[in-house]
Formats: structure tokens, sequence, C-alpha cells
């Protein structure tokens, strides 16, 4: 029969002594709260972003499939480098990556805090993006390294609670700065926070490998990760093509030519290659392939919040910058809440119905916010928000914990920058065609009601799918 210390360290070979247990127990619990972090830089960046959103978008008189560019110019470098992050950190160590990256995405908002185009404000967004992208395949990782799988589920639902709390005052203060200061004066807090992140990660947070295995830069799978970013970006470039091509979007058949041509050569050359960026047979397991996917979908309805309510209350309510990050607080607190609830139940509920439950919830609103009159009070708003907030935080550490639960620790790193590009890559996707539907819309002719009701029905429709999906998984 396995000692506590055994159980509670199973990824040491030889388990510590009792006092010794004790020591790293409360070392872990050090570094998970030096995760928060730079997760609160990050979200820190996107719920002030959302809220600046409609203010940068009227500045430029951008069409809402362009303003849908600012957010995918941050989401998708976002998405590209987190299997780049997970591989690399499994080598050359996590932490020191997690600091590289935190460097990166001060530097992208520096660039975004002076941008005075909209091109180098798209750059800044970008930056932001590429060093963004490590924070959550390596906390990921570095937590599935340092909890034992009984305490994994309340670790993962204690860090997933830093971006609901964060989002609770980040929206009114962001508001507040648009209103007041202009909307690039809300990276000032940013940058500051990123700066808190790198300290205390380079304080708290230790090498968990003694020295870098610089060797791994030369046997780096760099091909397949040039072309499975090909793949991303044209595949990208295909759903949402007008503002890049000029042709509309779904119907530049070169777009789609060219993720075809990349995603076969992406799948010939991992399969050759020794050391390939993604490993198939991850991919062939088959409670982090299905995990990985739902993660994506309830992503894809986190974009109906965190992009498209934002301009629906900006359009049909004419609401402040101020009064819109207001309201979108009441979202933050229930997402809290219910996350933290979510992390304790993932530990002895069954992870397939928490995640089918929340799902349904978030399924639900999308249809509610399709039918709802535009001359209702904001309390209608309010009540929708709560419950998504509600529904979508229930999941998150389920997720996460079914996704890595028959994951390798040598493998953690790999298999969580999978994991969350695909998560991510729900979102990128659902903000490229909520833009482009909502668009077309307006284009047509419709009201503006009528055009935003049209995309919160098909962001209900392809719930379904996720659904279905969550009936199939099992409970590890």
């Amino acid at each position: 029969m396995k000692s506590v210390a055994a159980k509670l360290f199973p990824f040491m070979s030889n388990p510590p002594s009792p006092q010794l247990a004790t020591t790293i127990h409360k070392q872990s619990r050090a570094i998970l709260i030096a995760l928060l972090f730079p997760t609160l830089a990050i979200i820190l960046n996107g719920s002030m972003f959302s809220v600046a959103l409609p203010t940068i978008r009227d500045e430029f008189a951008m069409p809402a499939d362009v303003a849908a560019w600012l957010t995918i110019a941050f989401t998708l470098p976002f998405m590209m480098f987190m299997p780049l992050y997970g591989r690399l950190g499994d080598k050359l160590g996590k932490s020191r990556l997690l600091l590289a990256g935190i460097l990166l995405f001060g530097l992208g908002s520096i660039l975004a805090l002076v941008a005075n185009s909209l091109l180098l404000l798209f750059i800044g967004r970008v930056v932001q993006g590429a060093g963004s992208a490590g924070v959550t395949p390596l906390s990921l990782a570095i937590i599935a390294e340092r909890f034992s799988t009984e305490e994994r589920g309340r670790a993962l639902g204690t860090w997933n609670s830093i971006a609901p709390g964060t989002s609770i005052f980040a929206p009114f203060i962001g508001g507040f700065l648009v209103d007041s200061l202009g909307w690039r004066t809300i990276f000032i807090p940013i940058i500051f926070a990123a700066l808190l992140a790198f300290i205390i990660v380079r304080w708290q947070i230790p090498a968990l490998r003694d020295k870098p295995n610089w060797r791994v830069l030369r046997t780096f799978d760099w091909g397949g990760a040039l072309l499975l970013n090909g793949t991303i970006i044209f595949l990208v470039l295909y759903v949402s093509s007008r503002p890049v091509t000029g042709i509309e979007a779904l119907q530049d058949w070169r777009l789609l030519f060219g993720v075809l041509l990349f995603t076969a050569g992406f799948i010939t050359w991992e399969q050759r290659h020794a050391l390939p960026l993604v490993d198939f047979q991850i991919l062939g397991n088959h409670s982090f392939r299905l995990a990985s996917l739902l993660a994506g979908i309830r992503m894809a309805f986190m974009a109906g919040i965190v992009f498209l309510l934002p301009l629906y209350l900006d359009d049909i309510y004419s609401l402040t910058a101020s009064q819109i990050g207001l309201l979108t607080t009441v979202h933050a607190i229930a997402l809290f809440i219910s996350i933290r609830w979510g992390g304790s139940l993932a530990d002895h509920r069954s992870n397939r119905w928490l995640i089918a439950i929340s799902l349904s919830l978030q399924v639900t609103i999308m249809w509610y916010f399709a039918w709802l009159p535009g001359d209702l009070p904001l309390l209608w708003i309010i009540v929708g928000n709560v419950i998504h907030g509600f529904g979508a935080g229930l999941s998150l550490a389920p997720l996460h914990r079914t996704a890595l639960s028959l994951i390798a620790p040598e493998q953690t790193g790999v298999a969580a920058g999978i994991y969350s590009m695909t998560r991510f890559g729900g979102s990128m996707l659902a903000t490229a065609l909520a833009g482009v539907i909502l668009q077309n819309g307006l284009d047509r002719g419709l009201l503006a009601l009528d055009a935003y009701q049209v995309v919160f029905s098909w962001l209900g429709g392809a719930g379904l799918i996720g659904i279905f999906l969550a009936s199939r998984l099992r409970d590890e």
C-alpha cells in the first residue's frame, strides 16, 4: 500500500520523508500562488481591451470583421506558439520560458501604449500574444508536475480563479481609463502587472531543470512548427478573408488550398520526424482528444461574451466604456464562484456530467440573447451574464483535469501546449466568424439587433455539438 508521501508525489521515483514532503507541499503552494500573477497580467489585458474595443472601433471607423482582427491579432500568435512553449519547456525549463514570455508580453504592451496608428497597435497586439502564449501551457504543466491527481483539481480551480477574479475589477478600471484618459492608457496597468509577474515568478518558481538542454534547439521540430503555424494562419485568413484579401469570407479558395496543403505537409512531416512537435500518440488518448475539443467549444462561447457583448451593449444600449465594464463585472463574479466550486467538484464528481451541464447552460444563454428584444431593461442582460458565467466556470477545472489525467509527467509540457492551442483556437475562430456573420448581416441591411441575434443563434446551434461530445467522455 502506498505511503501518503508516495501518493502526494507520484512524479518522484523515491518519495520523500514526511518532513520533506511537508516542505515540498509548502513550496508547491507558493509556486501555485506565483503562477497566479502572469495569468493576472494576461487577463487584465484581455478584460480591459474588450471594454476598449468599441471605442477603438469607432475611432478608426472599422467594420465588425476588421474589429475582430484586433482580437485575432492577439489570439493568433497566442495560440500558434503554445505547442512551441510546451515542447521546449520540457527541455529548456518551464520557468525560464515563462519568464521569457512575460518579458515579450510586456514589450508588446509598451508598443500598444505608444501606438499612434492602427498598424502599430496590431503589431503590439501580435507581440503581446506571442509572449503570453507560454503562460497557460507552462502553468498547466507546472501544476501537473507539482500536484498529485488527488489535489490537482483543486489546484487548477485555484489557478483558474484568478481569471474571473481579475475580471471583477479590470473591466470597470479599463472603462474608467477609456472614458477619462483615452483607450491607450489601459496598457499602463498592464505593463506594471507584467513587471510584477516577472519579479514574483523569478523569485518563487525554481528552474525544475538544473541546466537547460540547449541541444534541443538543434533537434527541435522547427519544420513541424512552421507547417502547423502555416495551417493555422491560412485557416483564419480563410474564415475572415475580406479585411485581408478583399474576397468575402469562406470564398477565397486559394486560402483553403493553403489550409489543405499545409495540413497535409504537417501530418507527413510529423510522422517522419524523430522528435515531432505534436506527438500523435497523445492525440490517440481518448480523454485528452475530447477534452481538448470541448475546451475549444467552451472558449467559442466565451468569445460571444468577451468579443460580442461589449459591441452589442455599445450599439444596442449606447453604453459608455465605464458602464460596459461595470456590467461585464457580474459575469466575472459568477465565473469566479463557479470556477472554485467546479475545481472542488472535479476531484470528487463525474467530470463528464459537470462538463455537459456547463455547456448546456452556455448554449441556453446564447439562444436567450438571440431571442432577447432590444427594448428590455439591462437587468435581463445581467441575468443572462450571471447564468453564462456560472456555466462557463463550472467546466474549466474538469476539462483541464480530464485532458491531463493520463499524460505522463515527461509529456505534460507538450500535452498542455496542444490542449491550450486547441482551447484558444476555438475562441479565435469563433471571434473571426462572429465578426464575419455580424458584418454580413449589417451589409444585408439587417437592423443591428437582428444582426447580433443571428450571431448568438449561430453560437447556440454550434454548442449542441459540444453537448454531444461531452456525453462521450469517460471518467478516468
